[in-house]
């Protein structure tokens, strides 16, 4: 019978100690001790490649351990597989929910660009027409004695 250590186990799956002694802290996995040396079997490391897809999928260790520890017990394979297609489901429309809200963002950050853009575009207009002429040799500028024009591109008039 193969057995591997908690060294082999983290390094094979490239997962911490720590990790390991995590997922035994919450009964997730039960290695055999010999001494004070963790022996994993077989089962150990199906338990951990069910663990690491659970993660992957976005399944919460809590999730996890159901629908891990229903194998061995009640309801068995039939309930394990009833709860993890329901639980598929709530997962999916999770996604579907993210899916939505990056999709409104992109929106979002698509006018906010475009309206930060077109200001831009604006100010430039208006500050290469204001530029002094002498010192950046621009002949379009009006004369100094003229009034800078407003914030919105106005030109005050004149008081007399």
């Amino acid at each position: 019978m193969e057995t591997w250590t908690i060294s082999e186990l983290a390094e094979e799956y490239d997962v911490t100690l720590r990790t390991l002694r995590h997922y035994e802290d919450l009964r997730l996995l039960a290695p055999e001790r010999r001494g004070t040396t963790r022996i994993y079997h077989v089962r150990d490391r199906i338990r951990l490649e069910l663990i690491l897809r659970g993660k992957r999928l976005g399944f919460s260790l809590d999730q996890i351990a159901v629908i891990v520890n229903m194998y061995d017990g009640y309801p068995g394979e039939e309930g394990q597989l009833e709860y993890l297609l329901t639980q598929i489901d709530v997962r999916r429309s999770e996604l579907a929910r993210l899916r939505e809200d990056i999709a409104q963002t992109e929106r979002e950050l698509g006018d906010v660009e475009a309206r930060c853009r077109q200001d831009l575009r604006r100010i430039r207009v208006a500050g290469s027409a204001h530029r002094d002429p002498i010192s950046h040799g621009d002949a379009t500028r009006a004369p100094r004695d003229q009034p800078d024009p407003e914030p919105d591109g106005s030109v005050p008039l004149p008081v007399e």
